[in-house]
């Protein structure tokens, strides 16, 4: 018999919304959550702004030992964690152990942790030779990106594959990608899959500075992020952590779960092209579009709402444009397309597995995020992109795509669970 993957629980810790329902209710309400930068002194960076989380680990249920051991992206790893297991009403207690993997994504690992660490030994960036003694126990768990995925592992007891997917921007995607793969080649029945990033740091800042990627909009950041719009100016960085708990299909009925949507198609592919840079033509997304759409036994007419990566820039508003026109023909103008970076900001590998878990919810809801901040439309983007206000809208099919530094094009499709049970 053939083995599907189905996601039965879902954990957020995202900009403006800590837990599931509040980032959904973020999302359909069309609220950004970008703003000046507070977690360090963005005074001389060209891009000042960011989606920052409203974050206290102590009250989201978290040890001091584990506060002080872990980085800021693992910690969010783990409360989101909490909540998708919670959610599921899995009891791991009676689960085998070496059946539970865990996939997790990251773009940029312990970012913030290494670079305060860096900080203390080098006495501000002022020692150029650095005494290594001065540094935390757990520095070099920092350098290791592993160690989330591990994080991870041991707050579910779980003794199957364990893997940290760092792929960039696509790490979200990819991570939920090979938690499908274990289901399906059936080594493992539970996945904890999904992605962290806490990268608002000054490197970081420094780094996107360099390539001028980000946007200089720092006197009006709640309307920074503007996918699609002719005045947009570059992406805005985000963080946080969306955790899902996938299932074996039928497994999971025979227990009664509750299944927001089953994860009928993935596929990846590289443009070979250029580190930051795009092909106008969109081809390789488009390509990977087609692929998943095959795994799925989907055509372009099954697909109902498209989740965009829809990050802000020119460059990849236009691009992804030509690859759903490439990929969807006509019915790319008939299906409606958002991009919720425009709310939550770009929080890098991370992202992936929020527009995922926005998808699932879309789907058992029935209704489409917007883009917000969209008021003037880029007359070369000239599809449905739900401009500021979310839409009820009747769905059985999404497709998700994401783009990376690197060349990185993945897509996935959900279909829910009706229509998944009669194929």
């Amino acid at each position: 018999m053939t083995r599907t993957a189905t996601i039965t629980g879902i954990g957020v810790v995202a900009p403006g919304a800590v837990g599931r329902e509040a980032y959904w209710d973020l999302l359909t309400a069309g609220r950004t959550a970008t703003r000046r930068i507070s977690l360090f002194d963005a005074d001389g960076f060209r891009s000042r702004i960011a989606a920052e989380v409203d974050f206290d680990p102590k009250a989201a249920g978290l040890s001091p030992p584990q506060i002080r051991r872990m980085d800021r992206a693992a910690q969010f790893a783990v409360v989101a964690t909490r909540e998708a297991i919670a959610d599921s009403g899995l009891d791991l207690g009676g689960v085998d152990p070496g059946r539970i993997a865990v996939s997790l994504g990251s773009a940029v690992g312990c970012t913030m942790g290494l670079e305060e660490e860096y900080a203390v030994l080098s006495d501000g960036g002022r020692r150029w030779l650095v005494d290594h003694t001065y540094g935390v126990p757990h520095l070099y768990g920092y350098m290791v990106p592993s160690t989330l995925a591990v994080e991870v592992a041991w707050e579910v007891a779980a003794e199957g594959p364990a893997a940290l997917i760092s792929t960039g921007c696509t790490s979200g995607l990819d991570a939920v990608g090979h938690a499908v793969s274990l289901i399906e080649e059936g080594s493992a029945d539970i996945v904890i899959a999904g992605a962290t990033d806490a990268p608002l740091s000054p490197i970081t800042s420094a780094c996107f500075d360099a390539i001028r990627a980000t946007s200089p909009n720092n006197d009006d950041a709640e309307h920074a992020s503007r996918p699609f719009d002719a005045t947009r100016d570059g992406f805005v960085l985000g963080e946080g952590s969306a955790v899902l708990v996938i299932e074996e299909t039928g497994a999971a009925r025979r227990r009664g779960a509750r299944e927001y949507a089953r994860v009928a198609g993935f596929a990846s592919r590289s443009n070979a092209f250029h580190m930051t840079g795009l092909k106008p033509d969109g081809r390789e997304m488009a390509e990977a579009i087609k692929v998943a759409m095959d795994a799925a036994r989907l055509d372009p007419a099954d697909v109902d709402y498209v989740n965009a990566h829809g990050s802000g820039t020119k460059q990849n508003d236009r691009h992804e444009t030509a690859a759903f026109k490439r990929s969807l023909g006509h019915r790319a103008y008939e299906v409606p397309v958002s991009s919720i970076k425009s709310m939550i900001g770009h929080s890098l590998g991370a992202i992936g597995s929020l527009e995922i878990a926005a998808c699932a919810l879309a789907l058992e809801r029935q209704v489409v995020p917007p883009t917000a901040n969209l008021h003037h439309a880029d007359p070369l983007c000239d599809l449905d992109y739900v401009p500021l206000t979310a839409r009820e809208h009747p769905m059985d099919v999404v497709l998700s795509v994401g783009s990376g530094f690197g060349g990185f094009q993945s897509a996935m499709l959900l279909d829910r669970p009706a229509r998944a049970g009669v194929r």
